[in-house]
């Protein structure tokens, strides 16, 4: 669709109709901006504005995503928006907010797969940094599992479990599938907290220990056990858990 065929609501003057986007000043038309800065020189009102496309309820589309952001603070607090808050803003709709929705979704899933290449597994942060942002904002609690070779490369990310995680619902020999299908020599365990709180509970140590023990006799090291919040991770490792193998050094001799 051309620009000029993009129409934004506007309050209608002296009860006329909607403003095309061709009547406003180039240097106030979020996509001809786009265009000329890049990305990188709009604001994050101009941004959602060029996702929603077009406004609605007598507003401009950069109306309506400035209500957004001042009514969630963030870009952050917007993205972990429900359905029901969103819809609370008039002019956005359905449609609408499911744009946003998908967009706020692939700059998790972006983030997540960043950096492109192998994944090494060196410390606790090297994991946050690849999944922080993605898990921090699941709303139910997810167990998943990173299958590592000797020299602690990523071979495998496994979704395990999604409720409620905790040793007395979670078969440990379901942490070890593909870590032994893979012939893998260590795993890292992560789970989110949905409350924001990464402080380990007691079914999270509880389970680690079982894990531990489990690895011990499978011969696949359980290097640490990360649990993610909102803005903040915790390493079970850094917390005095004892693992078998010291910090994530590579086995000798491995490949």
């Amino acid at each position: 669709m051309a620009i000029a065929d993009v129409h934004v609501a506007e309050a209608p003057p002296h009860g006329g109709g909607t403003r095309s986007v061709r009547d406003l000043p180039a240097a106030e038309r979020p996509r001809e901006r786009l265009a000329l800065r890049g990305p990188g020189g709009l604001s994050a009102a101009e941004l959602m504005a060029v996702v929603l496309g077009t406004g609605g309820g007598g507003r401009s589309a950069v109306e309506i995503a400035e209500e957004l952001l001042a009514r969630h603070l963030s870009v952050g607090a917007l993205a972990r928006a429900s359905d029901a808050e969103l819809a609370a803003v008039a002019g956005l709709g359905a449609a609408k907010a499911a744009r946003l929705a998908a967009a706020f979704e692939l700059g998790r899933r972006s983030v997540a797969e960043w950096p492109a290449g192998r994944w090494t597994i060196r410390s606790p942060r090297d994991v946050t940094d690849r999944l922080g942002v993605e898990m921090g904002r699941l709303e139910r609690e997810e167990l998943r599992v990173l299958s590592l070779n000797t020299k602690n490369a990523v071979l495998r990310m496994s979704h395990v479990y999604v409720g409620n995680v905790s040793a007395s619902l979670v078969r440990v020999g379901e942490l070890f599938r593909d870590a032994v299908r893979l012939d893998a020599s260590g795993v890292v365990l992560v789970h989110n907290h949905p409350s924001g709180d990464p402080t380990p509970s007691p079914d999270d140590l509880h389970l680690t220990a079982e894990a531990i023990a489990a690895g011990r006799l499978l011969d696949v090291d359980v290097l640490d056990h990360v649990v993610i919040g909102h803005d903040a991770w915790v390493s079970l490792r850094d917390r005095g858990v004892t693992f078998d193998r010291p910090a994530f050094q590579r086995r000798a001799g491995g490949s």
